[in-house]
């Protein structure tokens, strides 16, 4: 059942300020902040596992050190040409760009169910309530990725400090993360 017309407005008034607090960040504090970032995912994920992760854009945190930062095998996700059900690549330090101007790992792209092989799923999110509910930027990708996750799957939002927030509107099709990672935060369970 999609969301409301309430609650889609309720979501787009809250990622307004969000989207021009990550524009507004300057390089060098989207630097310190994926130093940090990194170095917190290293220490908490494991080594020999399989972490889903993404290649976060300029504004977005961990840019510029993730997803090479990762240890243990990193799936990376693939938006396909046609359809809204994201695909997969295993990252081998090449990308490519690919629909939207994300970049990608090139190659033939793994079916939606290869999600189900991650350890750990680094879930983009604009912002995480401490309940778990996350914030994405509304195309819904990864509230249709989540569902390849194996139930036992580790879910971790990627967010800035002041993106830790009490609370966040939710609709029944939303996955609640359980953790998040800030850069001065560290790593931090939720629910």
């Amino acid at each position: 059942m999609p969301d409301s017309p309430e609650l889609v407005r309720a979501k787009a008034t809250l990622r307004t300020p969000l989207l021009a607090g990550r524009a507004g960040r300057t390089a060098q504090a989207r630097a310190g902040a994926a130093d940090a970032l990194a170095d917190v995912l290293a220490a908490h994920l494991p080594a020999d596992g399989v972490v889903a992760a993404t290649v976060p854009l300029a504004e977005e945190p961990g840019h510029g050190r993730l997803p090479a930062a990762l240890p243990g095998r990193v799936l990376l996700p693939v938006v396909p040409a046609q359809g809204r059900q994201l695909h997969w690549g295993w990252w081998s330090g090449a990308l490519t760009v690919g629909r939207f101007g994300l970049l990608e790992p090139p190659g033939t792209p793994l079916p939606p169910a290869t999600l189900a092989a991650a350890d750990v799923v680094l879930v983009p999110a604009l912002a995480v309530a401490a309940d778990g509910t996350r914030l994405g930027r509304g195309g819904g990708w990864y509230d249709r990725a989540l569902p390849h996750a194996r139930p036992d799957a580790l879910l971790v939002a990627v967010v800035f400090d002041e993106e830790m927030v009490d609370e966040l509107p939710s609709g029944e099709h939303d996955h609640r993360v359980s953790a998040v990672v800030t850069p001065g935060g560290g790593w931090r369970p939720l629910r």
